[in-house]
C-alpha cells in the first residue's frame, strides 16, 4: 500500500477570533502512539530526541502523543502518561511513530485498530515504529514485500506473521522509503535521530545528539 500524495499546505481555517488563518504556517505534526502495555523507553526515547529538537529549533515541525481515547495510559511498567490527542481529534499527521511492548500482542488480533493503522499508511506519509510496534504493521499488512526489523527476540514472529517480509536481523534500524522500522527498545533514539536527520539534514542531528548528551558508552 502506498500513501497519497502529500496534502497541500496552503489551506486556511478561521480563528475564534474570525480571522483566516492560512495552514501553511502550522508546524508539521510528528504523533508518538501510545496504549496500555506500551514499552515505555519505545516512546519515551522518541519523544526525549524529537521534543528536543522541535522546541529549541525552528524547523517548522513539533511532536505529539495520540491513544485510541485519548485517556490515560498505563505503559509495561508503570508508568503513566496522559495522551495529547484520542485518536477521533488527532490532528494531520506528518510522522506515525508507533512503539512496541507487551500491549502489541492483542493489537495482532484487534481488527478495529489495524484498520486504523491501515488509514494511516493512506493519509500519513512517513510510517515509523520501534521494537514491536512493526509486528502491528506487519499483522496490518504495511511490510509486505519490504525490508524490515524488530525486537530480536521477535524475529521470527514478524517472519511468521507475513513471510514477504525482508528481514533485517542485524540492523538498528530499517529505512525502507516511507517506512522506518527500528529494533529493540533503545533502537528507537537512533531512529529518531534518522529521523531528524532526514527531516532537517545531517548537522541538526548532531546538535540534537549532543544536546541530549546521547553518547552510549555502556559499562557492561
Amino acid at each position: 500500500m502506498k500513501p497519497r500524495a502529500w496534502r497541500s499546505r496552503f489551506r486556511t481555517r478561521r480563528t475564534a477570533g474570525g480571522r483566516l488563518h492560512d495552514m501553511a504556517d502550522d508546524p508539521k505534526l510528528i504523533g508518538i502512539v501510545l496504549f496500555d502495555g506500551v514499552e515505555e523507553l519505545d516512546a519515551i526515547g522518541p519523544w526525549e530526541v524529537l521534543s528536543y529538537w522541535t522546541r529549541n529549533f525552528a524547523d517548522a515541525y513539533a511532536v505529539r502523543t495520540l491513544s485510541r481515547t485519548g485517556e490515560l495510559v498505563h505503559c509495561a511498567k508503570g508508568l503513566r502518561v496522559q495522551a495529547d490527542h484520542s485518536y477521533a481529534d488527532t490532528p494531520q499527521l506528518e510522522v506515525l511513530v508507533y512503539p512496541g511492548g507487551q500491549g502489541t500482542r492483542s493489537q495482532l488480533r484487534d481488527t478495529a485498530q489495524l484498520d486504523w493503522v491501515r488509514r494511516q499508511r493512506s493519509e500519513v506519509p512517513l510510517m515509523t515504529s520501534v521494537c514491536t510496534g512493526s509486528l502491528v504493521y506487519a499483522a496490518a499488512g504495511l511490510l509486505r514485500g519490504r525490508r524490515a526489523t524488530t525486537h530480536w527476540n521477535s524475529l521470527d514472529r514478524i517472519a511468521e506473521i507475513d513471510p514477504t517480509i525482508d528481514v533485517r536481523s542485524d540492523e538498528r534500524f530499517v529505512d525502507d522509503g516511507d517506512t522506518i522500522t527500528a529494533a529493540g527498545i533503545s533502537a528507537g533514539i537512533d531512529m529518531a535521530l534518522h529521523l531528524v536527520r532526514r527531516l532537517s539534514g545531517t548537522d541538526r542531528a548532531r546538535q540534537v545528539r549532543r544536546g541530549i548528551q546521547y553518547d552510549p558508552l555502556p559499562p557492561v
